[in-house]
């Protein structure tokens, strides 16, 4: 049987956002060779069970699914945001780096 992770996904770099990071999810790992296809140049594996993305409320019903289903699992605990107090003054401050 194929391993499955659970976590919480991290926002995306291209947006400031925090959309689809509510949730946690259960993707399977990936059990063969990703290669490029000889027809298209795509990029292809074996197996489909890594495109199976399942979506949960919370972490205590991702695990109940797994442990259903029989699935080898591993819990990612998720990424903490830090947040770096800023005032607007700092702008103006003599000592600061110009670049």
């Amino acid at each position: 049987m194929a391993l499955a992770r659970i976590l919480r996904p991290a926002k995306t770099a291209m947006s400031s956002g925090t959309a689809k990071t509510k949730h946690w999810v259960l993707e399977f790992e990936t059990a063969t060779k990703r290669q490029a296809e000889p027809l298209m140049g795509w990029i292809a594996a074996a197996d489909t069970l890594n495109q199976i993305h399942l979506s949960f409320d919370t972490l205590e019903e991702a695990v109940a699914y797994a442990d259903k289903h029989g699935l080898t699992y591993s819990v990612e605990p998720p990424h903490q945001k830090q947040i770096k107090p800023k005032a607007y003054a700092d702008n103006f401050r003599f000592d600061r780096i110009r670049g």
